[in-house]
């Protein structure tokens, strides 16, 4: 083939690979829908989303995986706090028949894992559990996120409920 034939070929390629990529990137995908989390239950029913939750009071933990032994930091907001949002009792208010109420956390995957609502109230025990939104200074991944409660002081992660999606207090005397 002659020098000018290859030349052309090669325009043509680098033409039609362009035209290629521009369509390819032309075709939108839909938004996701936007994430929310529901908290039901409560005097106030919440629906947050990920912009309102950092517009509420922050908390940073450092904690070891006890599976791989190592040090994580995740930032997001008390549960306590979503709680109070919510009209649940606390504080000095939490007391008698309120003293029956959970805290059911629901994955998107169906998993649960439930608190004690006094657990989680700072009068009671400095538990520190979080809905923690940021893993090592980003946003979680879709396996663990966009929420992940993170329950520092249990000795397994076995209620770190990762893609937290809903919240339920319920009193277990009703």
């Amino acid at each position: 083939m002659a020098r000018p034939q290859k030349l052309a070929l090669l325009l043509a390629l680098v033409a039609f690979f362009t035209a290629l990529q521009a369509h390819a990137q032309s075709q939108s995908t839909p938004p996701a829908p936007s994430f929310k989390l529901t908290v039901t239950g409560g005097e106030k029913p919440l629906t947050l989303s990920l912009d309102d939750l950092k517009h509420l009071p922050r908390t940073t933990l450092k904690v070891t995986k006890p599976h791989e032994g190592k040090e994580e930091t995740y930032e997001g907001v008390p549960l306590a706090k979503i709680l109070e949002q919510a009209g649940v009792p606390h504080g000095a208010t939490l007391r008698g028949n309120a003293m029956t109420t959970v805290v059911v956390a629901e994955g998107s995957d169906g998993y649960r894992a439930v608190f004690a609502l006094a657990e989680l109230d700072s009068d009671f025990q400095d538990s520190q559990v979080i809905v923690a939104d940021t893993l090592n200074g980003t946003a979680m991944d879709e396996k663990l996120g966009p929420l992940r409660i993170v329950a520092p002081h249990d000795k397994r992660p076995a209620r770190w409920v990762h893609n937290l999606v809903t919240i339920t207090i319920s009193n277990v005397n009703k």
